[in-house]
């Protein structure tokens, strides 16, 4: 498949001053760290590390974890500036990816610099929650589509915020119900 016969893609060269390149390769660079990080998360949070080899594979893939959104994270906001929807889809994906990247880097100075392991845990859950709204937003599109009768600007300007929003919200809950 061409780069050029995406549906987001034939929204954005509708618009003359659309590039394709640099942007794809950026969206290329996004989907792999941010697909990285998806796929390390549910190790990192749900297998307690045993032992110095279970420690030193937790440190390795929490680098992997960081790594990523690091990347991702900087590419996304890249790519908040095109978003399909204007301002009002990019306001949302901007505001996803500073916080992503805040919460993940806030939980490494909580377990580095203050070797506090209850808050580095509450901010990588955070920062997961965060890492999911991936699958939130291809989750909820669909039914937003049907909403919006299948007008999709509406629909991803709205899903640019129900991605993340409620993802951080009940795992603020969970994270305060367990204290």
């Amino acid at each position: 498949m061409n780069a050029k016969d995406a549906g987001f893609v034939t929204i954005k060269l509708r618009k003359p001053d659309f590039a394709l390149e640099p942007w794809v390769y950026v969206l290329y660079a996004h989907i792999v760290t941010a697909v990285l990080a998806i796929v390390i998360g549910p190790f990192q949070l749900f297998w307690k590390p045993v032992g110095l080899k279970g420690i030193r594979r937790h440190r390795l893939l929490g680098y992997l974890y960081v790594l990523s959104i690091s990347i991702s994270g900087l590419v996304s906001i890249y790519l908040s500036l095109y978003a399909t929807g204007g301002w009002r889809a990019g306001l949302g994906f901007f505001t996803l990816d500073v916080l992503w990247m805040a919460a993940t880097w806030i939980s490494v100075k909580k377990i580095i610099a203050d070797k506090n392991i209850r808050k580095h845990k509450e901010w990588m859950l955070r920062s997961y929650s965060l890492t999911f709204a991936a699958v939130t937003l291809r989750l909820l599109l669909p039914l937003l589509l049907l909403v919006y009768e299948g007008n999709f600007i509406p629909a991803y300007q709205t899903v640019a915020w129900l991605c993340w929003i409620p993802n951080l919200l009940v795992m603020e809950i969970i994270i305060r119900y367990r204290k």
